[in-house]
């Protein structure tokens, strides 16, 4: 047998593994937008993506002074947002900057916010495959590598509470999320957390895909579990934070080439 001529050939998964994220450390970057261009720009992707469902859903990013968020303003789709149309709102939901209200279903993010402060970002829509698997009351099937990035980070609230305009809702919510990044809630849609608006975007866009393929995977037979260590490994890989970030800016470039004249600009 001949010399390999590549050292790395005799590497193992693990060892290049870590050379990769090294890489990926030092060659992957993003524009720096500020968090209110990014929140609107997630805005504008999942309703791309097929998270729209008219006014429902809100997508915050907790403030930069404690106990406040940004989010959209009630009244407004998410092909709408732009960051200069984005709030900024205190816990109870009284508007600091800006104009018109939050959406009152913004009280169960406090929750979130209160319960988990390495949370950032908290993405909540009525996304059609989601809501398919909600209405059967069917928690979420990880079992193929892309979706991976929510392989055991998917709660699932068996029980639909009412409109989660309450704080019984939000205790609710907060409890059964846990120290999951995701929840499906049954009759309801989807819940996504991320430390960065990046990372919640891309697991929510990953979120809905996931239940479209189940649908149609569950619609011709049953889905086979993947090896549990893989599934945690192909988890960590996926959700670092510059690939988050690469994904999300990959997203970003697709929205913005789509805009045609005269359109709202995100960025503005």
């Amino acid at each position: 047998m001949s010399e390999m001529l590549n050292p790395t050939a005799a590497l193992t998964k693990p060892e290049l593994i870590d050379i990769a994220k090294k890489r990926i450390s030092q060659h992957l970057s993003m524009p720096p937008w500020s968090v209110r261009q990014k929140l609107a720009l997630t805005c504008r992707i999942l309703h791309a993506k097929g998270h729209e469902s008219g006014l429902t859903g809100q997508i915050s990013a907790r403030g930069e002074t404690p106990g406040t968020l940004i989010t959209q303003q009630l009244g407004l789709g998410f092909d709408e947002i732009t960051a200069s149309n984005l709030l900024k709102a205190d816990y109870d939901l009284n508007v600091l900057e800006g104009d018109g209200m939050a959406n009152p279903a913004n009280r169960f993010h406090t929750w979130v916010y209160n319960a988990r402060p390495d949370i950032n970002c908290i993405i909540h829509t009525h996304a059609t495959h989601t809501v398919a698997l909600a209405m059967l009351e069917r928690p979420l099937k990880i079992a193929y590598m892309d979706v991976c990035v929510l392989y055991g980070d998917v709660a699932f609230l068996p029980v639909w509470t009412g409109v989660p305009v309450g704080n019984e809702e939000g205790k609710v919510i907060a409890e059964t999320l846990g120290d999951k990044r995701a929840v499906l809630l049954s009759h309801h849609g989807l819940i996504v957390t991320g430390r960065t608006v990046e990372e919640a975007c891309a697991v929510a866009v990953m979120f809905e895909r996931a239940a479209e393929l189940q649908l149609l995977a569950e619609s011709v037979g049953e889905i086979k579990p993947i090896e549990p260590a893989l599934g945690r490994q192909a988890h960590d890989w996926i959700l670092q934070e510059r690939r988050s970030q690469a994904t999300f800016h990959y997203y970003a470039r697709q929205l913005l080439r789509s805009l045609h004249h005269g359109d709202q600009h995100p960025l503005s």
